[in-house]
């Protein structure tokens, strides 16, 4: 997720504008514990809400600009995700966020944790109109960190190489490099901590009473897998009106659909998001990410996950929706994104300047040195057997999308990618870490398999 070039571009999700999203530290915001209202009693404990604290100097005898700022060590009500954000998302953060967190159960305090700082990798196109909504806030990726009642943060300027003790500066040549050497950039304006509690989530509907048919998937927790003579059949059978070529007519390529966790599954609040659907023409590409939020937590754990960076994608990123299309477990569990439809060719704000004609995967968990597990690897090549198939695309081709524009390819140029890439194959960042991205070949060769390749 951490972009490799000192480029930042708005950061943002997807497409069209509809009911307009809090400032992302507005509601949110808790009042100081010294508070005593009943509103401030009664935001302290709502399930489900976000904590945004101004992060301050920590060091007075240092400028404003190149002062570490941060957030002393205190006690805050629970929360199990944290993230940074800023002002502009055009601003890049030059320096290392790192946080340590207490435990709610035990009261114990752990290491310091660095978060990510680039995020404006995941993110609408430019020029869209979510990455110009005014909305959209510069941000950290979030950390999962399991329930928390305490928190402490620290934000280091980079520092720059040329003033730094490291270089001896015994020399009048020494001295006057030191001297004309630029400035470290400061930090970026409006730096806040975020930290989101991921509530109970919606209970998912009952299942039929007596007499009832089969509940709609919108009311459902979970779509059902379907063989692949079944899948192939509903295929056809909504490819009735003209959509599917003659050759998917003839022989259908795809992929036994899998059971997807809907977002009613998972316990979204369907309140949070902007009301309208965005749609793109054809889903030609799917770009693979981790999330970043690291790797402790259980499966069990997986919604409430999700549901927080749901909530920071929308209330602190100022986003439409959560960016990514589906999201993967480490136990190989699939889950809806972005709301629109499993089956439809949703708009996300995955990959800046590839979003159109593409579907965006989140693995949960963090791959940079940590191999994901076998199963969430067989769940990436299940899920782009399907949905890949839907539009006869073949996971071990190659296809054009046109760039958006990015820090890789400028915009308006047409780019040859894998129909299964990484996130880095279109935006020069880490995503998808470098182990998930190994996995990858095998991901493409499995998916070619289930469609009968």
């Amino acid at each position: 997720m951490r972009g490799f070039l000192a480029s930042s571009i708005g950061v943002t999700c997807a497409a069209a504008l509809a009911v307009p999203l809090a400032p992302p530290t507005a509601a949110a915001t808790t009042p100081a514990p010294h508070t005593t209202t009943a509103a401030a009693r009664a935001e302290a404990y709502a399930p489900g809400s976000t904590q945004s604290l101004p992060l301050v100097p920590l060091a007075r005898d240092r400028t404003p600009d190149t002062a570490e700022q941060g957030v002393p060590r205190r006690h805050v009500r629970p929360f199990s995700l944290v993230g940074v954000i800023w002002d502009d998302p055009a601003t890049e953060l030059h320096g290392r966020v790192q946080v340590r967190t207490r435990a709610a159960a035990g009261g114990a305090w752990s290491a310091w944790q660095e978060l990510e700082t680039h995020a404006a990798d995941h993110a609408a196109d430019p020029d869209t109109p979510e990455s110009t909504s005014g909305r959209v806030r510069g941000a950290t990726a979030p950390l999962w960190v399991g329930e928390s009642d305490g928190v402490e943060v620290r934000v280091r300027p980079e520092s720059n190489p040329a003033t730094t003790a490291h270089a001896p500066a015994t020399t009048t040549r020494t001295r006057e490099a030191t001297r004309a050497a630029p400035a470290a950039p400061p930090l970026p304006t409006g730096l806040r901590l975020e930290l989101v509690d991921p509530g109970e989530g919606t209970p998912p509907a009952a299942g039929p009473g007596p007499g009832e048919g089969p509940r709609t998937t919108a009311m459902s927790a979970e779509i059902p897998a379907l063989d692949r003579a079944r899948t192939e059949a509903e295929l056809l059978a909504q490819g009735a009106a003209g959509a599917l070529s003659a050759q998917q007519k003839a022989k259908p390529r795809i992929g036994p659909r899998p059971s997807i966790t809907t977002r009613r599954g998972w316990g979204a609040d369907e309140k949070l998001r902007e009301k309208k659907f965005v749609y793109t023409k054809k889903v030609k590409a799917a770009f693979v990410h981790h999330s970043a939020t690291g790797n402790n937590y259980r499966c069990s754990q997986a919604p409430s996950v999700i549901r927080s960076i749901y909530r920071y994608h929308v209330k602190s990123m100022g986003w439409r929706d959560i960016g990514y299309n589906f999201l993967i477990d480490k136990c190989g569990r699939i889950y809806e994104g972005r709301a629109g439809g499993v089956s439809k060719a949703v708009l996300g704000a995955h990959t800046l300047g590839f979003n159109s004609h593409s579907m965006g995967i989140a693995v949960l968990g963090t791959y940079s040195s940590k191999k994901p597990s076998s199963a969430a690897v067989k769940a990436i090549a299940r899920l782009t057997a399907w949905k890949l198939g839907l539009h006869g695309m073949n996971p071990r081709g190659k296809t054009y999308l046109k760039s958006g524009g990015g820090n890789l390819y400028r915009k308006g140029k047409k780019v040859r990618l894998n129909v299964i890439s990484g996130h880095r194959d279109g935006f020069a960042t880490s995503c998808p870490g470098k182990k998930l991205y190994a996995k990858l070949r095998s991901a493409r060769s499995t998916a070619a398999t289930y469609q009968g390749r």
